[in-house]
């Protein structure tokens, strides 16, 4: 699953280590997330939506689309 979480947390000058304790998790699972290395579980992708004030299709969706924005 691809994500727009580093151009969101960048857009609003917010380091990994600010968004990991705004979202209760280690600075490595915003890391990992951002890098596809990690997909997140429900419940912290709805967290990282709401923090946003977006849908959870507008912050990630899978490899073969494009993000929302850009259709």
């Amino acid at each position: 699953m691809k994500n727009r979480l580093k151009v969101l947390r960048a857009e609003r000058d917010w380091s990994q280590a600010d968004l990991a304790e705004m979202l209760d998790v280690s600075r490595q699972t915003i890391n990992a997330i951002e890098t596809g290395k990690y997909d997140p579980s429900l419940p912290l992708a709805f967290k990282i939506a709401r923090l946003f004030h977006l849908s959870i299709e507008e912050v990630f969706f899978p490899d073969k689309d494009e993000p929302p924005h850009e259709r």
